[in-house]
C-alpha cells in the first residue's frame, strides 16, 4: 500500500498540471481576444509615443545641449582651451550624456529605442567633428538626414503615394491602408505630406545656412530652440487635420 501512494500522488499532480495548463491557455486566449477588441490609441497618443513624449524630447536634446555648452565654456572665449581640446571635451560630454541616458533607461527597464537612435546619431556627428577638427560638423548628419527625409516625402507625393497616409494607416487605422479609396482623406494626406516637406526644409535650411557660415554654436541653439518646436507643431497640426476629416466623415455616415 505504501508503494502505491506515491504513484497515485504522481498521477494526481500530472492531471492537475494538465488542468492548470488548459485553464491558463483559455485565460490567455481571452486576454488576446480582449486585446484585439480594444481600440487603438488615438493618433496623437501614438505620435507622442513615437516621439518618446516630453521626456524623450528632453533626453534627445541633452547631448546636443552638452556639446554646445561645453564647447562654448571651454573654448578660447571663456576658459581658454585650444579649439581641438575644447572640442574633445564637448564630444566626451555629448556622447557621455547619451550613453548615460541609455544606461538609466536600461536600469529602470524602460524602452531604449530612442536612446539608441540618439546615441547613433550623436556618435556619427562626434566622429565627423573630431576627424575634421570643426565643431560645426557635429550637426552635419542631422542636416543631411532632414533634407533626405524631405526628398523622400516629396517623391511620395509626386507618385501619389503620400507617406503621411501610410503612417496614419499603421498608427491609427489598425494597419489598414484603405484610405486610397477615400478621396477626401487622400487629398488631405497629399497636402499634409507637402506640409511636412516644407517643415523639414525650413528646419534643415536654417541649419544649413548656419553651417555654411561656420556658426557651430548657433547651430546647436537653433536645433534645440527652433527645430524641435517646428517638429512638434507640425505633428500636432497633422493630428488635428486628420481628426477633423475623419470625424466629419463619421458624422456624415451616421446621418446617412
Amino acid at each position: 500500500m505504501s508503494g502505491s501512494e506515491p504513484r497515485h500522488a504522481a498521477h494526481e499532480s500530472v492531471e492537475e498540471r494538465i488542468a492548470e495548463e488548459v485553464v491558463e491557455e483559455l485565460e490567455l486566449h481571452q486576454v488576446r481576444k480582449d486585446d484585439e477588441d480594444e481600440p487603438l490609441p488615438s493618433m496623437s497618443e501614438q505620435i507622442s509615443e513615437q516621439l518618446g513624449g516630453v521626456r524623450g524630447l528632453i533626453e534627445s536634446s541633452l547631448p546636443v545641449l552638452a556639446f554646445v555648452v561645453l564647447n562654448v565654456l571651454l573654448g578660447e572665449s571663456v576658459v581658454g582651451l585650444e579649439k581641438r581640446e575644447a572640442l574633445l571635451w564637448a564630444i566626451i560630454g555629448s556622447v557621455g550624456s547619451a550613453v548615460g541616458i541609455g544606461a538609466v533607461r536600461l536600469i529602470r527597464r524602460q524602452p531604449v529605442r530612442h536612446a539608441v537612435n540618439g546615441l547613433f546619431g550623436i556618435a556619427i556627428g562626434a566622429w565627423l567633428a573630431w576627424r575634421t577638427g570643426d565643431a560645426k560638423n557635429f550637426y552635419l548628419p542631422g542636416i543631411l538626414l532632414t533634407f533626405g527625409q524631405a526628398a523622400v516625402l516629396l517623391l511620395s507625393v509626386v507618385f501619389r503615394k503620400p507617406l503621411i497616409g501610410y503612417a496614419w494607416g499603421i498608427m491609427a487605422n489598425k494597419g489598414r491602408q484603405d484610405w486610397f479609396g477615400n478621396t477626401r482623406l487622400f487629398r488631405t494626406f497629399q497636402w499634409l505630406t507637402l506640409l511636412w516637406v516644407a517643415s523639414l526644409c525650413v528646419r534643415a535650411g536654417i541649419q544649413a545656412y548656419l553651417y555654411a557660415i561656420g556658426e557651430a554654436n548657433a547651430l546647436g541653439i537653433v536645433r534645440i530652440l527652433v527645430s524641435w518646436p517646428i517638429y512638434a507643431g507640425t505633428f500636432a497640426f497633422t493630428a488635428w487635420a486628420i481628426h477633423r476629416v475623419t470625424s466629419a466623415q463619421r458624422r456624415e455616415a451616421a446621418v446617412a
